[in-house]
C-alpha cells in the first residue's frame, strides 16, 4: 500500500513550484507521524487520526498559521484520493484547524526606500560594480513593479520591453501578466543587461536567465534575501517590497482592481488587506498631524 506522493505532487499543475514543494513536506511529515502511529497508507487514516496530528503540531508549539497551512495540504490531498479512486472516502472533508492571527504586511519607510534605491554604495569596478548593477536593478523591480521574488528569478531579458516600459511576468499558476516599468527600473535593468550581466555571465550561463549570481546560475530567492539584507538598513523581508509597492498605490489613489491586476492576485480579496495597510497609515498620519487628533 502506497500514499501516492509522487502523483500527487504532480496533479498539482495549477500551482507554482515553491507552493508544491510546500505541500509536498507537509505531506512528508504528516505520513512519517502517521506510519510511526500504525498507518500503513491513506485508506487506514480516518477523522481521529487527523485531529490527532494537528493536536500534535500544537504541542510541538507550531504557529497558528503553520498548523493552518499544513490542515490545507491535507485537506488537498485526500481530496485527490477521494476523485482518483485511490480512497474510498475523504478523511479530511471539513477539517478545521485554528487560524492564524491576521498580520497586516510590513510597509516600508520613505527613508528605508531611498536608502535602499537612491543612496550610493561605494565605488567598484569589474565584478563587484556588476554585482552592483544587478542589486540596483532587482531592488527597483521589486519596489517598482511590485514582483514577487519567483517571479523576478524567472524572468528571462526577453520578458523586458525597456523601450516600452513594460515587462512581461509569469505569476502563480503559469499566468501571465503584463506590468509597468518605473523608469528607473527601465533604465537599472538596460544598464545591467547592456553593461553587466557579461561580466557575471560563464559558459554554463542559461540563456533564458536576465537575473545572475556571482557563479553566473540564474538567481534564487536566497540570492535576493542576500541582496535586501545587504542594502535595507533595518532588517526587511523581500516581499516588503510588494507590500510598500502595492500601498503607495492605493495611498496615490489607485483603483483596487488596477492594483489587483499588477499584483496578479487572482481573488480581490487578497487584494483588500493593503486597503487596510493605506488605512491604518493614513490614521497615523492624522495622529501624528492634526492638532485635534
Amino acid at each position: 500500500m502506497g500514499w501516492h506522493r509522487d502523483e500527487f505532487c504532480r496533479a498539482m499543475t495549477a500551482v507554482a513550484d515553491s507552493t508544491r514543494d510546500v505541500y509536498r513536506r507537509d505531506l512528508d511529515a504528516f505520513v512519517g507521524w502517521a506510519e510511526r502511529l500504525g498507518p500503513a497508507g491513506p485508506s487506514e487514516v480516518d477523522r481521529l487520526t487527523l485531529r490527532r496530528y494537528l493536536g500534535y503540531l500544537t504541542t510541538r508549539r507550531y504557529a497558528p498559521r503553520t498548523i493552518a497551512r499544513k490542515a490545507s495540504a491535507l485537506r488537498r490531498y485526500f481530496d485527490w484520493l477521494r476523485r482518483t479512486g485511490r480512497c474510498p472516502t475523504d478523511p479530511a472533508r471539513g477539517l478545521s484547524a485554528p487560524k492564524g492571527e491576521s498580520r497586516l504586511p510590513r510597509v516600508l519607510r520613505a527613508d528605508e526606500i531611498t536608502i535602499m534605491l537612491d543612496e550610493g554604495h561605494g565605488s567598484a569596478e569589474g565584478s563587484e560594480e556588476a554585482e552592483r548593477r544587478r542589486d540596483d536593478a532587482v531592488l527597483e523591480l521589486l519596489y517598482g513593479s511590485g514582483l514577487r521574488v519567483s517571479e523576478l528569478c524567472g524572468l528571462s531579458p526577453d520578458d523586458v520591453d525597456v523601450s516600452r516600459r513594460l515587462v512581461r511576468v509569469t505569476g502563480k499558476g503559469a499566468r501571465q501578466r503584463i506590468v509597468p516599468l518605473s523608469e528607473a527600473a527601465a533604465e537599472a535593468v538596460e544598464r545591467w543587461s547592456r553593461e553587466h550581466r557579461g561580466v557575471v555571465a560563464g559558459e554554463e550561463t542559461p540563456a533564458g536567465a536576465l537575473f545572475l549570481n556571482r557563479r553566473g546560475k540564474r538567481l534564487t530567492p536566497r540570492d535576493v534575501r542576500r541582496i535586501v539584507d545587504r542594502r535595507a538598513p533595518n532588517p526587511t523581508h523581500p516581499h516588503a517590497l510588494r507590500h510598500t509597492y502595492a500601498t503607495h498605490l492605493l495611498d496615490g489613489g489607485a483603483d483596487l482592481r488596477v492594483v489587483q491586476e499588477l499584483l496578479g492576485h487572482a481573488d480581490l480579496g487578497t487584494t483588500q488587506v493593503y486597503t487596510h495597510v493605506s488605512n491604518r497609515r493614513m490614521q497615523e498620519v492624522y495622529r501624528a498631524s492634526h492638532p485635534r487628533a
